[in-house]
């Protein structure tokens, strides 16, 4: 899946009134079956730049364009579709919910993806990512650090084209790290899926092929 943004610009309002721009990406670039890591603080972005290629939050202008689709042209639902079918996402935060078991938290991933419930190939990716014991356990029962190999296995039960990761590892355990990684660049590499990862951590970043920054695309007060 190629990813293209184009002149993009996202900007919040403070209570005070005072306008904060966050984005302002002149063009951006991940091809076909590539992994990318994008390096950037803490508030730097990274997670609104995310929000933006997923269609979770439409840009204020410009196109984000998703093999050949210009998902900032489409109303939420439609934005939502899309997503639900093309993108899986690694939240920093996890999003899942709390009063589903790990199976039905990945079961439900498929669900709005239109693919039913596969529940062997939830079971699966839930073992790959170490949690074969947890299958119906409830998020509230386990450890930040299982609630976030949860969260990745939903990611790509819905078999994305695009996988957006959001500090994927912040909340792992140091054991856990590598492979987390592991699984998810393995999972694109098999499937030919395209993957951006944004992080802090230079360490994760290293292993990538291709790694930047996101201040050389985003120059939110005009600079450069």
């Amino acid at each position: 899946m190629s990813l293209i943004l184009q002149d993009v610009k996202k900007s919040y309002r403070e209570p005070g009134g005072t306008v904060l721009p966050i984005l302002n990406i002149a063009r951006f670039e991940l091809a076909d079956g590539e992994q990318m890591a994008l390096l950037g603080p803490s508030g730097g972005g990274k997670t609104t730049l995310l929000n933006v290629i997923s269609g979770i939050t439409a840009p204020d202008s410009g196109s984000v364009t998703i093999d050949g689709v210009d998902i900032a042209k489409l109303h939420e639902v439609g934005r939502d579709r899309f997503r639900a079918r093309k993108i899986g996402f690694v939240f920093q935060t996890f999003n899942l919910l709390p009063a589903f078991t790990a199976l039905e938290n990945v079961l439900v991933g498929m669900t709005f993806a239109g693919l039913g419930g596969d529940r062997g190939r939830a079971g699966h990716l839930l073992e790959r990512v170490g949690l074969g014991h947890r299958l119906h356990h409830r998020p509230p029962q386990m450890s930040v650090g299982e609630q976030q190999r949860v969260a990745v296995a939903r990611a790509l039960a819905n078999r994305p084209s695009l996988v957006l990761a959001d500090e994927p590892t912040a909340n792992v355990d140091a054991s856990n790290q590598q492979n987390i990684l592991d699984l998810i660049r393995e999972s694109c590499r098999e499937g030919g899926v395209s993957l951006l990862m944004v992080t802090h951590s230079l360490e994760a970043a290293g292993q990538f092929d291709r790694v930047n920054k996101l201040a050389d695309f985003n120059h939110p007060r005009g600079q450069g």
